[in-house]
């Protein structure tokens, strides 16, 4: 019998922000997982489809991905040619108590809303980043007195950056199909209610059969276990923010606490009760 496909937690941030700027031929391919802080991709050289819920993007060099905290995604890395890239780590909260009017992660917010994950920065834009990434690089280099200060100071001129040009229109990706794009979003936004396979194929008009043919295509989950994956990353949400373990599961779908508890568990390391402590 095939294994079901699971989403894993990756990475930790014990940082406001950590920058990666990696060089290398194969990349760290990782199967379908997600993160609890927000993270910016930017692709310098090479050949990568990345994969962010149910939209696929093959990036192109200074193509931006925005992929906010518990988003579901993967990259599939071409190993024949360098890959380089640079991958920003951000604590939201961190940013948002530091600048509480700016709106500085409000991109990531738009970006899981709408569901367009990827910026395209224009000749002008290009040069701007470029310039800000050089002098943070430069400063993250530098030993004397202020470097850190600097540093931080570039990153939030990024995030200025990122956000002027999310502000921009943006160019609308092909590759998904809109079926499959529509049940997302009324998983997303019905996760107490019923999301029975039968239910959500009739809702887009597709045979059960088809349905979970095209699901698994797009996704590369099955119909179940991106439901049950989305439906715990609410309830942890709502824990954190307050909400007793069993009203969080009652809010998330789950009718049989004990279930919940032991789904919880394996998903995330830790029992309901733990992450409310």
């Amino acid at each position: 019998m095939k294994k079901e496909q699971t989403f894993s937690r990756e990475g930790y941030l014990e940082e406001n922000y950590h920058y990666f700027h990696l060089r290398d031929t194969a990349g760290q391919e990782r199967d379908y997982h997600y993160h609890e802080f927000d993270k910016i991709v930017l692709l310098l050289s090479g050949r990568v489809d990345y994969a962010v819920e149910s939209v696929s993007y093959a990036l192109r060099p200074w193509d931006i991905l925005l992929v906010k905290h518990h988003v579901i995604h993967k990259a599939l890395i071409d190993k024949s040619v360098p890959y380089e890239r640079i991958i920003l780590y951000l604590d939201g909260g961190y940013f948002e108590r530091l600048q509480p009017e700016a709106g500085l992660m409000n991109c990531f917010e738009q970006a899981d809303r709408s569901g367009e994950y990827r910026l395209v920065p224009d000749a002008e834009q290009r040069a701007a980043l470029e310039r800000t990434l050089q002098a943070y690089e430069r400063a993250a280099g530098d030993p004397q007195f202020g470097a850190q200060t600097l540093c931080d100071s570039y990153i939030l001129q990024l995030l200025v950056l990122i956000g002027r040009m999310n502000a921009a229109p943006r160019r609308e990706e092909q590759r998904f199909d809109p079926k499959i794009r529509e049940t997302l979003s009324f998983i997303n936004e019905n996760l107490g209610r019923e999301l029975s396979v039968d239910a959500l194929a009739e809702r887009v008009y597709l045979s059960r059969y088809h349905f979970m043919r095209l699901f698994k295509a797009e996704t590369g989950s099955t119909v179940h276990a991106y439901v049950r994956q989305k439906r715990l990353l609410y309830a942890a949400r709502l824990i954190r923010e307050g909400t007793s373990a069993n009203q969080a599961a009652e809010a998330a779908g789950f009718s049989d606490y004990s279930a919940f508890h032991r789904a919880f568990r394996s998903s995330f390391g830790v029992s309901p009760g733990q992450l409310k402590k």
